[in-house]
C-alpha cells in the first residue's frame, strides 16, 4: 500500500487525496520527529516558569485570563477536548474526517505546535488502522479552526467518544484503539489546544472539491460540445485565434476541449434552410467563456489550497527562535472565500448546461428534433421531466451559491467576534459539486439521444465513443417512454467516476 510521509514543510493535494480517499498509510519523517521533540522542549520549559503563557498555563478563549496551576493542566487539556466535542447533526463523510485528521497531523509535524512525537504517532496509527472518529455536521464557525469537528477527532485519540472501525461499524473509540494495539494519549500542556486549532476540515473539503471539479469541468466541455453538435451549431466560434484575442487561460482550454471533441463531425454547421441562423444561442456560443471563467476560478482556489497545505495553522505557535506567540492564523477567511467563489462558478456552469438541455427538448429551438426527443410525442413525454429534475437541481445550486463567508456570528463572550463560516462554505460546496454532476449527466443523456436522432448525419468519432460507452454503461438510447430514473442514474455514475472523460480521451488524447 502507498505510504505518505509527513515532514515539516507541509503536504500536497495528492497526499490528501491518497489518505482521505485512497486509504494510504501515513508515516512521520525523521525530520518531523526531531522538530516535534525540539518544539516540545520549548513548551516544557515555558510550562515550568511561573509566568502564564496562553494555551500552556492559561484557560482558553474568553477564559484566557486564568492562570492554571501545574497539577490541573492535564485536566485542562482533557477538558478542552471533551467540552469542545459538541457537534450535532448527521455524521460527516469518512473521507472528510480522514482529510481533517491528516491535515491536523500535517500542522502538528511542522514543529510549530509543541505537541510531543508520541501524540503525532498516535494520530498516524489511528489513520493507518482505518479508525474514523464520528464527526457531526454542525459545530464549526471556521474560526479558531474547525473546533468541534477536530475535537471529536481528538476525543477518539483519548479513547473516548465513538468511531467507525475499518468494517464500517460505529463503536466506542476506546474499544477500537485497544483492538489495534493503540494506547490512548494523555494530553499535556498545550496539546489539547493544538489538536483543535486548525482550518483542516474546510481545507480538506476544498482539496477534494478541486479534484472533483477538475474532472467535472472537462465533462462539461464534452457535454457542451455534444449539445452544439446535436443542435447543428457551428464550431467556428471555437477557433483558437478568436480566444487568443481575449486571453483568459480557462476559456482557451475549454474551447480547445470542445474543438477536440467535435473534430471530424458531420453535424456541425448544418443550419437548416427553413430556420437559418447567423449565430448560435449564447448557451452554445458562449460555453467556453462561462466554463473558462470557472476554470480560472479553480486555478485561484488551487493556489490558495497550495498555500494552506504548506501552512502551520495553530494558536499559539512555537517559533524557530523559541518564542511562543499568539496569532490569528486560524481564521478561515482565505479558504472560505474560495469555497464560496467555487460555489458561484458551479451554479453558473450548471445554469448554462440546463439552458442547452432545454433548447434540445424544444421543437421550436432544436432545429428539427422531435419535441422532448420523444418517440411518439403526445403518447410519449420523452425527456420532458428529466429537464424538470435538472431545473430543480440548478435552482438549488443558485441557493447554495449564496456566500457563507459574508456572514459572521460572534462567539466566546465576544472574544471571537468575527468568524469565517468556512466550514459551512465547504459543506455547501460539497452538495453543489454533487448536484453539478447530476446536471451534467442530464445534459449528457439528452445530447447523446439528440445526436442519435440526427439520421443521415455522422457524428464526430469522439461523440460516437461517448454514445457507445454510455449505452454500455446502462443508459439506453432513443425509444418509447420507459422508467427514466435508472437511465439518469447510469449517466450520473458515468460522469461521476470519470468514464465520460475517459471515453472521449480514447479518441482525442488528454483533455485540458
Amino acid at each position: 500500500m502507498h505510504t505518505v510521509v509527513v515532514g515539516t514543510s507541509g503536504v500536497t493535494a495528492s497526499d490528501v487525496l491518497a489518505v482521505a480517499r485512497g486509504g494510504a498509510r501515513v508515516d512521520l519523517s525523521a525530520e518531523a520527529v526531531a522538530a516535534l521533540a525540539a518544539s516540545r522542549e520549548i513548551v516544557d520549559a515555558l510550562a515550568a516558569k511561573p509566568e502564564p503563557v496562553y494555551g500552556v498555563s492559561t484557560g482558553f478563549g474568553a477564559l484566557a485570563t486564568r492562570h492554571i496551576s501545574p497539577e490541573l493542566r492535564t485536566q485542562l487539556q482533557r477538558n478542552i477536548v471533551r467540552s469542545h466535542a459538541a457537534g450535532m447533526g448527521p455524521r460527516v463523510e469518512r473521507e472528510v474526517v480522514r482529510a481533517l485528521m491528516f491535515l491536523r497531523l500535517k500542522t502538528v509535524c511542522s514543529g510549530h505546535t509543541g505537541v510531543r512525537p508520541e501524540v503525532a504517532r498516535t494520530m498516524a496509527d489511528v489513520l493507518n488502522a482505518g479508525i474514523t472518529p464520528v464527526v457531526h455536521e454542525y459545530g464549526s464557525l471556521g474560526c479558531s479552526g474547525d473546533l468541534a469537528p477536530l475535537s471529536h477527532c481528538a476525543l477518539a485519540l483519548m479513547g473516548e467518544g465513538e468511531a467507525e472501525g475499518p468494517d464500517g461499524v460505529v463503536r466506542p473509540a476506546g474499544e477500537l484503539l485497544a483492538e489495534h494495539g493503540i494506547r490512548p494519549v494523555v494530553l499535556r500542556e498545550k496539546e489539547g489546544l493544538a489538536l483543535l486549532n486548525g482550518t483542516d476540515g474546510m481545507l480538506g473539503m476544498l482539496v477534494m472539491a478541486l479534484a472533483d471539479l477538475d474532472t467535472l469541468y472537462k465533462s462539461a466541455d464534452v457535454t457542451a460540445a455534444l449539445s452544439l453538435e446535436a443542435l447543428l451549431g457551428t464550431d467556428r466560434v471555437l477557433a483558437p485565434e478568436l480566444h487568443a484575442i481575449r486571453p483568459h487561460p480557462g476559456q482557451a482550454a475549454s474551447a480547445a476541449n470542445m474543438l477536440a471533441v467535435l473534430k471530424g463531425s458531420g453535424l456541425t454547421g448544418h443550419h437548416q434552410d427553413d430556420a437559418p441562423r447567423v449565430q448560435d444561442a449564447y448557451s452554445v456560443r458562449c460555453a467556453p467563456q462561462v466554463a473558462g471563467a470557472g476554470r480560472d476560478t479553480l486555478a485561484h482556489a488551487r493556489l490558495v489550497a497550495e498555500r494552506e497545505l504548506a501552512s502551520a495553522v495553530d494558536n499559539p505557535v512555537v517559533l524557530s527562535d523559541g518564542r511562543v506567540e499568539s496569532n490569528g492564523n486560524f481564521h478561515g477567511a482565505p479558504v472560505a472565500y474560495v469555497l464560496d467563489f467555487l460555489a458561484i462558478a458551479v451554479a453558473d456552469l450548471a445554469s448554462i448546461a440546463e439552458r442547452r438541455t432545454d433548447r434540445l427538448l424544444d421543437k421550436n429551438r432544436s432545429h428539427g428534433l422531435p419535441p422532448f426527443l420523444a418517440d411518439d410525442a403526445g403518447v410519449d413525454s420523452g425527456l420532458m421531466i428529466a429537464q424538470y429534475t435538472q431545473a430543480a437541481l440548478v435552482s438549488e445550486l443558485k441557493r447554495l451559491a449564496v456566500p457563507a463567508s459574508a456572514d459572521s456570528i460572534p462567539s466566546s463572550a465576544m472574544q471571537e467576534d468575527h468568524v469565517s463560516m468556512g466550514w459551512s462554505a465547504a459543506r455547501k460546496l460539497r452538495t453543489a459539486v454533487d448536484n453539478l454532476t447530476r446536471v451534467v449527466a442530464v445534459e449528457l443523456y439528452t445530447a447523446t439521444r439528440a445526436v442519435e436522432l440526427r439520421e443521415g448525419l455522422t457524428p464526430a468519432p469522439a461523440t460516437r465513443a461517448v454514445v457507445e460507452a454510455l449505452r454500455a454503461a446502462g443508459a439506453a438510447g432513443p425509444g418509447p417512454d420507459r422508467h427514466l430514473a435508472p437511465d439518469l442514474a447510469a449517466a450520473d455514475a458515468f460522469v461521476r467516476d470519470g468514464r465520460l472523460v475517459a471515453a472521449v480521451e480514447t479518441v482525442t488524447g488528454p483533455l485540458n
